[in-house]
Parts: structure tokens; C-alpha cells; sequence
């Protein structure tokens, strides 16, 4: 890691630990324990959309196996919901590296249609397995409790919430610097290139996939035992869209943009709460916005203003 980005993650720190004495009342730490579980997710699509240069719009289908994969072996099988979270983390994994290559094969518009088309697929599996997943209705999930101890106050959430964020950062900054994100940066830049220099395209294209679903797993696993009940609009054509839209308004390749666009995108709509089901019309028209004015996003626009001034 980059001498650089230790301050960074000192400032995060010290913001995540100091946040709450900001915040007046339980409802405003619930929004920040929301933004925290879906700056993780974010992250880790990042992951592939910023770094490698791999589009996806399914990509709650990976959140949505995360949250049911979790609840389903609690409550049907009775696992402990620290085991149930990892376990599901390793079936978003399996289930990640099993169609990788074939949609990964396709580029551009179809590879973005092909993710489109996996979202779609885990929705309507969702609905209609009633008996496993209770369908449209959704199903409870037990609460989150790790060795005796249950997460049961929304500050106990918010704790835990903050801790796994600064370490999703540390390891995406970390693989940033390393050489394998130096290898998925390159194949964003030029597949050709990148493969004339020795990259192995196709292995760093489903390594990063499997990396960010394992990313929308385990949010999708805390995010079903912070709620206690999950439906299948976790696997949604609108959620997919807002887990991107916070990449590109964050600024692809930006760990730091993923987690501001994860913030953005969660607390607006809280503000916002007069849109009565236009949210999508919202999202788009911010993707819209920013694609015509930050093409590369807030923080990357950010940075170099403040460079050109200094």
C-alpha cells in the first residue's frame, strides 16, 4: 500500500469513530449502518466495473444470494449466522467463478445484457421457490448473534457495520497497489495490451468477479440479519442499477468514490421521501447528470481540482 493512502484510511477511521457523537437519534444511525452495508457492496463492484472495466447491472443478484443463502441455512438448517454469512460468501464464490468465463467472454453491450439477464434469472428463481424462500412475501431472518452476543441495538450495528467497511477499504486499496490490481487496471486500460504484456486476461477477469460477488454476499448476509426480513427486491433490476449508479457518481476505480456514492444514494432517498416510486427516475437521472458533467465521478473531479490548485 501506498504511503498515501495510510492517511486516508487514519481520516476514515477517525470519521467512522466519531461519526455517531453527530448523530441525534437511532433513525440517523440506521441510515449510516445502511450506507455502510451498501458502501461494501459498492466496493466490491468497483472492484469489476472500476478496475477491471466489466460492466455489470446484475449485480444484486449476488446480494440477494448473499442475504437468502444466509437466511435459508439458519432458519431451515440451523446454523449459527457467523458460519451462514461465510457460507454463503463461498456459494456467491462458486456460484461467481461457475459462469464467470462464459459471460465474461462478451464484451461491451452484450456483457452488460448477459449481467442484466443473471439479475433477472436469481428474481424470478426467488419468487417462485416459495417453500425455500417464502416467494414474493420474503422471509425473516434471525438476528445476528456471535459468540453469545446479540447485535441487537442499532449502535451495536452501526459498530460492526463501520469496522467491516474500513476493512473492505483497506483490502481494495490493497489490491489497488498490488500487482494484480495493476494487471486488472491495465486490461481496463486495453485487453490487447495488457495480454501482449503477459496478463492473463481471462483468470484477472474472473478473479475480480468472484471478488466482488464475495463483496455483495457478505453485504447481502448483514444486510438480511440487520433487517430480519429479506424479499426478493434485493435481487431487482432497480437495486442492480443503484449499486451502480453509486460507482459511476462516486467515480469508477475510486475505493473512496464507491463509499461517497454508496452515501449519497442511500441518504437521498431518505430526504427525498416524496418521490413515491420515481427513485429509478432519480438514479437515472444522476447517472445521466454525471456521465454529461463528472465522466469520471465526484471524487476523481474532486481530486483534481485540488491538484490544479495546489
Amino acid at each position: 500500500m501506498k504511503a498515501m493512502s495510510r492517511p486516508s484510511l487514519l481520516v476514515l477511521a477517525l470519521v467512522l469513530a466519531l461519526l455517531p457523537l453527530a448523530m441525534p437519534n437511532n433513525y440517523v444511525i440506521d441510515v449510516a449502518v445502511r450506507i455502510a452495508l451498501a458502501a461494501i457492496a459498492a466496493i466490491g463492484l468497483n472492484l469489476l466495473m472500476g478496475f477491471a472495466g466489466q460492466i455489470s447491472i446484475g449485480h444484486a443478484a449476488f446480494v440477494a444470494v448473499g442475504a437468502y443463502g444466509s437466511g435459508i441455512v439458519t432458519v431451515r438448517f440451523g446454523w449459527p449466522p457467523l458460519a451462514a454469512i461465510a457460507g454463503a460468501a463461498v456459494g456467491a464464490a462458486v456460484v461467481a467463478w461457475l459462469i464467470a468465463k462464459p459471460i465474461l467472454r462478451l464484451k461491451g453491450h452484450s456483457l452488460t445484457m448477459a449481467t442484466l439477464g443473471l439479475g433477472v434469472i436469481v428474481n424470478i428463481v426467488l419468487i417462485n421457490e416459495v417453500d425455500w424462500t417464502g416467494g414474493p412475501d420474503g422471509m425473516p431472518v434471525p438476528p445476528l448473534i456471535v459468540g453469545g452476543f446479540a447485535f441487537a441495538k442499532v449502535m451495536h450495528w452501526y459498530a460492526l457495520a463501520a469496522v467491516l467497511l474500513w476493512l473492505s477499504v483497506l483490502l481494495s486499496l490493497n489490491l489497488y497497489e498490488s500487482p494484480g490490481g495493476r494487471a486488472l487496471r491495465g486490461l481496463n486500460g486495453s485487453e490487447v495490451a495488457a495480454r501482449v504484456m503477459g496478463v492473463d486476461v481471462a483468470r484477472f477477469k474472473v478473479r475480480a468477479f468472484v471478488a466482488s460477488a464475495v463483496f455483495a454476499a457478505v453485504s447481502g448476509s448483514l444486510t438480511a440479519h440487520y433487517l430480519g426480513f429479506i424479499s426478493p427486491s434485493l435481487a431487482a433490476f432497480t437495486h442492480s442499477v443503484e449499486l451502480a449508479t453509486m460507482v459511476v457518481l462516486g467515480g469508477m476505480a475510486s475505493t473512496f468514490g464507491a463509499v461517497l456514492g454508496a452515501a449519497l444514494l442511500t441518504a437521498l432517498p431518505q430526504l427525498l421521501g416524496g418521490l413515491h416510486g420515481y427513485e429509478m427516475v432519480f438514479f437515472g437521472l444522476v447517472l445521466m447528470l454525471t456521465m454529461m458533467f463528472l465522466p469520471k465521478g465526484l471524487v476523481p473531479a474532486i481530486a483534481l481540482k485540488l491538484r490544479r490548485k495546489a
